[in-house]
């Protein structure tokens, strides 16, 4: 007598679904792959945007700028608001306004509404981000979870060269509307894909720290645009001093006020322990580095070796490649020797990459002055990240990994924008100090080409401090066992 088997319940067969790793991985990686890309695939795209919307040189820095500005004002807000609210429920919410704002974006038709869907593509970003660390610290255990860190690692890493890679490829194949238009059905198939793969982790309700969040927004929001504004008008401006000073007193309003909150937006006591708080510092080092690395390298192939777009993107490439390849490698070697010899040896590199940039020059060649850079900077990113990662997440408790991946984030993006308003300063007066003492019978091309490299020589020196720091706070404030025994992977 044959038996009949009952179909799984409608649960049953859901959790069924979501017993699939990899597919919630390739997920959660898609959101943090998009929102990465799009602080730098607008970049080679700028020009046609400028003749296409009438932006004034001065305004077209805001195609980036008003991404950077929501996007790091909002993180603190939106990783605590995961906790709160549900994880996936925040995921899926930022993804579907950051899909709407692409499509804007894509649609625009004057500068004002590409500048209003980049602002709302930067909110999006803010609360989508904070949950996919927060989604892998929770649906994956042991091993398992290593390797997604790993992975998560080599994307964010890559993140940026592939933006630019891509960003060329399609202005040069389709128009500039495409960089936007290519997050639609990307953003579609998350909404989609993401409660039928994504496990939800456990909510952990509570009362909104409404000061909190306040507080920290607009104070996160003052600060970046003080330096968003001081790259473009100098340290002595008006609005400058005004972001600066609005900032510190928001700030220390927010600090005030987390002391105090029974349910904090970001608990301090994350910043408590030695080596989570020094990992922070350096997750604002790291990227101070390499989003300014990609702004020079970009204008330097572009406007001294005569790059295409394309090429320009295609020139990233070995960046890319190593960055993700090592990544891995460090995940592999991550149980036998713990993090901090990889982090230490990554900012070795790194800093090796930012010193060799110092001697950038007009005569320079691709193999000679940008390749090389490219790799020791890939590699050592790609090794220091992963290890970054474990650290300020390892104990963590579970209804406060958004709040410690907000402020890892925010970290992040505090660091590229304080980072790049820092060293634009120095590439101007590299430039300065140039013009004053040009070679002499220059034709104007020669004299513009050296006056960048000079720039872009002074402002690696400023990356190197960032660099140099990174790499003593590894050698000497982390303090992480090496493991008793390599680990079965």
């Amino acid at each position: 007598m044959s038996t009949v088997k009952t179909p799984p319940s409608g649960s049953a067969a859901l959790e069924a679904r979501r017993n699939h790793p990899g597919l919630a991985l390739t997920v959660i990686l898609a959101c943090q792959l998009m929102v990465i890309l799009d602080a730098t695939i607008v970049n080679i795209a700028l020009p046609d945007m400028q003749g296409a919307l009438h932006f004034s040189p001065t305004s077209l820095a805001w195609i980036i700028n008003a991404y950077t500005l929501t996007f790091g004002g909002f993180l603190l807000l939106g990783g605590r608001t995961g906790d709160i609210l549900g994880r996936r429920r925040v995921f899926t919410a930022g993804i579907a306004v950051f899909t709407l704002a692409s499509l804007l974006g894509g649609l625009a038709t004057s500068d004002t509404w590409l500048l209003a869907a980049r602002a709302l593509q930067g909110i999006g970003g803010a609360f989508a981000a904070p949950s996919t660390l927060a989604l892998l610290n929770t649906n994956f255990e042991g091993p398992a979870r290593t390797r997604a860190f790993a992975i998560y690692s080599a994307v964010s890493g890559a993140g940026m060269a592939v933006g630019l890679i891509l960003g060329g490829l399609l202005t040069d194949w389709l128009t500039w509307r495409s960089v936007f238009f290519v997050n639609v059905p990307i953003g579609l198939l998350i909404l989609v894909l993401a409660p039928l793969y994504i496990r939800q982790p456990e909510r952990h309700p509570g009362r909104f720290d409404l000061y909190g969040a306040l507080t920290s927004t607009l104070g996160m929001g003052s600060l970046v645009y003080g330096f968003i504004r001081a790259s473009e008008e100098g340290w002595s401006d008006g609005l400058v001093l005004g972001s600066f000073a609005a900032a510190v007193v928001l700030l220390a309003a927010f600090l005030a006020i987390e002391t105090r909150a029974e349910q904090p937006i970001t608990p301090l006591r994350l910043l408590s322990h030695r080596n989570r708080a020094s990992a922070y510092v350096n997750m604002l080092l790291l990227p101070a580095t390499m989003f300014a690395l990609f702004f020079f390298l970009t204008q330097y192939l572009q406007e001294v070796l005569d790059y295409s777009a394309i090429m320009t993107g295609v020139a990233f490439l070995p960046m890319a490649f190593t960055q993700f390849g090592f990544a891995l490698v460090a995940r592999s070697q991550l149980p036998r020797f713990g993090p901090k010899p990889l982090l230490t040896a990554g900012g070795v590199l790194v800093t090796a990459g930012i010193v060799w940039l110092t001697q950038i020059d007009a005569g320079g060649s691709y193999l000679s002055s940008v390749v090389g850079p490219m790799l020791l900077f890939g590699t050592g990113s790609g090794l220091s990240f992963l290890s970054l990662n474990m650290i300020i997440l390892s104990e963590v408790k579970p209804e406060e990994s958004g709040a410690a991946s907000g402020l890892l984030q925010a970290m992040q993006q505090v660091g590229a924008t304080v980072g790049l308003a820092i060293l634009v300063n120095l590439f101007a007066s590299g430039r300065k100090d140039a013009l004053s003492h040009p070679p002499t019978d220059a034709s104007p091309t020669t004299l513009a080409h050296y006056v960048l490299s000079k720039g872009i020589a002074s402002a690696a020196l400023g990356g190197t401090a960032f660099a140099v720091c990174a790499l003593l706070i590894s050698v000497f404030l982390i303090k992480v066992p090496k493991p008793a025994a390599p680990q079965a992977d």
